[in-house]
């Protein structure tokens, strides 16, 4: 691929001398300097466009999207941009709130099984619901095979914060992320509970022998860390073999972490947001012994949402950066990482003026986001 060259029209918001490189665990973390927009920095190209509220969606290796809606289609879009009908075998979904039909992916062997994984909120008695993983072979009409692997512990009521990524570590572990479904703060401290943890489990919903709680009769074994309030965002890295996640925060506090195994990431304990009403969370407090600090945080939010660590070179200088998707900011948001630390944050698509729900990489090396908006679009992103 032919290499191009991005220019910038914008000031560079570097945090290079500024305090934001390593630092000790119980120390202060750095927080976003909220860079204005870069407008018109980079060609936006509509590829499809009509969806309802989409969630999640991947590219498939004939170069044709699959793409979730929350209210619970899925669908097919050619590469040129047509977009199929609702495909048929997909599981009912608490379509209220947040719920609904949310991540997908790929199985790394997709190529010869053509299964796919995704998540939803599945709906249980009494008006509950939690989010839940599944997977089926994909058909051209519709799924097959379904087989539910991890389902949430317990369905709690309301229809917020699933949290809801799931990520792949190799062939036979993935990650899920789940929120503390917003009246339920008190579970999240709570190890028997999957609200507002991290789990990891293998393709067919068992328990890593490796996971950091196995062996104790009072954790469910398959958590990976906890104390998180809502993410829904998270890569797995294989050049330094690191989960990023991105999780909202409430008014501020919006969170980049890499959750360790076994760690607590302290929500609602500590936290460098308020609540909405303007009052302090809890004690408001930002650091106690034994929770971990975020890498990085914001305030005022993006509310961010789906991630990728850019691997290709269609963008130079951009390789090993995390990009994300911004809600509240309506934005992509680009950092630089050094030594586990962000040194630089620039943001873009300021001028499209939508609510960037997910983001992924395509075999180009283009960057492919979608909005979540009625009518919701899909959209390539190339250097200007």
């Amino acid at each position: 691929m032919t290499k191009r060259t991005l220019v910038f029209v914008a000031a560079t918001f570097s945090l290079l001398g500024s305090g934001c490189g390593a630092r000790a665990n119980q120390g202060p973390a750095p927080r976003s300097p909220s860079p204005p927009p870069k407008r018109n920095a980079l060609t936006v190209d509509r590829v499809a466009t009509g969806f309802s509220h989409p969630w999640g969606f991947v590219l498939l290796p004939d170069g044709r999207f699959l793409v979730t809606e929350r209210p619970g289609r899925m669908r097919i879009v050619s590469a040129d941009g047509r977009i199929g009908a609702p495909l048929t075998g997909v599981p009912a979904v608490a379509a209220s709130g947040q719920g609904g039909l949310l991540d997908v992916t790929l199985d790394p062997r997709f190529g010869t099984n053509r299964r796919i994984f995704f998540s939803y909120a599945e709906p249980g008695t009494g008006g509950t619901a939690g989010t839940t993983v599944a997977r089926a072979r994909l058909a051209e009409s519709g799924l097959e095979d379904l087989r539910v692997i991890y389902r949430q512990e317990p369905k709690v009521s309301g229809g917020g914060h699933f949290g809801s990524r799931v990520v792949f570590v190799n062939d036979t572990v993935l990650f899920i992320t789940n929120g503390d479904r917003v009246s339920y703060r008190p579970m999240v401290q709570d190890l028997q509970t999957h609200v507002g943890k991290i789990v990891r489990v293998t393709v067919d919903g068992g328990i890593p022998r490796d996971n950091p709680f196995v062996g104790r009769t009072d954790v469910r074994p398959e958590i990976w860390s906890y104390g998180h309030r809502n993410l829904q965002g998270a890569v797995w890295d294989p050049a330094t073999s690191r989960l990023w996640t991105v999780e909202h925060g409430a008014a501020g506090g919006d969170e980049l972490n890499h959750p360790e195994a076994g760690k607590n990431y302290g929500w609602p304990v500590i936290s460098y947001g308020r609540e909405y009403s303007g009052r302090s969370i809890g004690e408001g407090i930002t650091v106690r012994q034994g929770m971990e600090q975020p890498v990085y945080y914001w305030d005022p939010i993006i509310a961010p949402s789906g991630m990728i660590v850019y691997s290709g070179n269609a963008f130079p200088g951009w390789k090993g950066n995390i990009i994300i998707g911004g809600l509240a900011s309506q934005t992509l948001v680009r950092l630089v990482i050094s030594g586990g630390a962000v040194t630089l944050e620039e943001r873009y698509l300021g001028e499209v003026g939508q609510r960037i729900r997910d983001v992924q990489e395509g075999p180009d090396g283009f960057i492919y986001v979608i909005t979540d908006e009625d009518p919701g679009s899909l959209l390539r992103i190339r250097p200007k």
